[in-house]
């Protein structure tokens, strides 16, 4: 089993639409059966995929003791992904998690679906409160997309930090070069600074055609560029989980 999340503190980096991608990878090219967990509140997990927006608001009940998160699974068009979708219901997650006062209530719920699920990536909100704590407590890497900006060369020691302080015994942390664009100097410069060594996921217009096709980059685009910095990373994650297991083992 492995848990992975997706992580940012700003909306609009790509993060959903990674999410999306590597939990795809995970059951196309691994054949490992995945389950996408959708905590965004914006549902653009599932929409992505082709799914129609979830009818109701039982999401968050996952979280509760008697919660059966078994029962708001839905499957996708992709053979070994399924999704568990976001609703109204999560906006009031981080009061409910507070109420409840359980830090580990994703950890076990995930530790429930493993027995099906041998991967589970978890699209985030992209918020610090009881949500990210769960999230945090949960996962087995923290993946976490930034734009090639000065201020992401500050943005991530304060994401560690933080982490550091509400998680101490944080999962590792993935940062990825989101949105990069070669042309752009600015870009140039912090891909030979502070993010040297990082994945790179170009900016391309490859990648907004997944919201228009609703469907993952490879499954339209296998022969671009994009796809090939993807499956870079999809390896790079790979290869960090059977590490991990190794230890483990």
């Amino acid at each position: 089993m492995a848990v992975i999340g997706i992580y940012s503190v700003k909306g609009g980096v790509g993060k959903t639409t990674l999410a999306v991608d590597m939990a795809w990878r995970s059951a196309a090219v691994s054949g490992q059966r995945t389950l996408l967990w959708d905590l965004d509140p914006q549902g653009g997990a599932g929409w992505l995929l082709g799914l129609p927006d979830r009818v109701g608001n039982r999401a968050a009940s996952a979280f509760l003791r008697d919660g059966r998160p078994t029962d708001l699974i839905v499957p996708t068009r992709y053979p070994g992904l399924d999704v568990l979708q976001a609703d109204e219901s999560m906006r009031g997650l981080s009061l409910t998690l507070a109420r409840i006062g359980k830090r580990k209530r994703l950890a076990r719920a995930a530790s429930f679906l493993s027995s099906e699920y041998p991967r589970i990536v978890i699209d985030c909100p992209p918020v610090l409160n009881e949500i990210s704590d769960q999230v945090f407590a949960a996962v087995d890497l923290l993946i976490v997309p930034l734009p090639p900006s000065p201020l992401s060369a500050r943005a991530l020691p304060m994401i560690r930090e933080e982490i550091l302080e509400r998680q101490p015994r944080h999962p590792p942390i993935l940062p990825v070069l989101s949105m990069y664009d070669a042309r752009r100097k600015l870009h140039r410069e912090v891909l030979s600074g502070f993010a040297a060594g990082w994945p790179v996921i170009p900016m391309a217009s490859t990648i907004e055609q997944t919201a228009a096709r609703r469907a993952p980059l490879a499954t339209f685009a296998a022969w671009s560029e994009v796809n090939t910095r993807l499956q870079r990373l999809w390896d790079g994650i790979e290869a960090k989980l059977a590490m991990r297991a190794a230890l483990e083992g």
